[in-house]
C-alpha cells in the first residue's frame, strides 16, 4: 500500500538542494546509483532553470566513497547544464580513490572546477557568506 507520504518522497531528489544567495548547493548522498543520479540531475536542471541568478552551483560529494562511470557522466553533463545556465560549478569533498577511479574510467570532468572544501569552492565562484560582525558596526 502507498502513502501520501510515501508518494511525495519518491518525487523529491536523493540529494538535497540549497539555495544560499546566488549559489546552489548539492550533497550528492554516499549510495549514488543510476536513478539518484539522474533524480540530482534533473532536480538541479529544473532549479537552473525555474531560479534566475543562480552563479555558481557546488556539488558536495565528500559522502561519496565509490563512483560508477554512469554516475560521473551524470555529473559531468549536470555541470554542462549549469554552465548552459551561466553558473559555474564546483565539487567539493572529491576524495583521492574516487579521483583515481574518474581517471581510470576516462571521465573528463574539465567543466568543473574541484575545492577541497566549501570555503574554497566560495572563493572560485567569488562568492562569500558575510556574517553580521562583518557587515559594519553594531547597535
Amino acid at each position: 500500500m502507498t502513502t501520501e507520504r510515501d508518494h511525495t518522497q519518491r518525487k523529491d531528489p536523493s540529494a538535497p538542494l540549497m539555495r544560499l544567495g546566488h549559489c546552489l548547493f548539492v550533497l550528492v548522498p554516499g549510495n549514488l546509483r543510476d536513478a539518484a543520479a539522474r533524480e540530482l540531475h534533473d532536480a538541479v536542471s529544473a532549479r537552473l532553470a525555474k531560479e534566475h541568478g543562480i552563479r555558481g552551483l557546488v556539488i558536495d560529494v565528500s559522502a561519496l566513497s565509490i563512483v560508477d562511470s554512469y554516475a560521473a557522466r551524470v555529473l559531468d553533463e549536470t555541470a554542462h547544464v549549469a554552465r548552459s545556465f551561466g553558473s559555474k560549478t564546483v565539487l567539493v569533498g572529491l576524495h583521492p580513490e574516487v579521483a583515481v577511479t574518474l581517471v581510470e574510467l576516462g571521465i573528463d570532468l574539465s567543466a568543473l572546477d574541484t575545492a577541497l572544501n566549501l570555503e574554497r569552492a566560495l572563493a572560485k565562484l567569488k562568492l562569500r557568506i558575510v556574517s553580521e560582525d562583518e557587515d559594519g558596526p553594531g547597535p
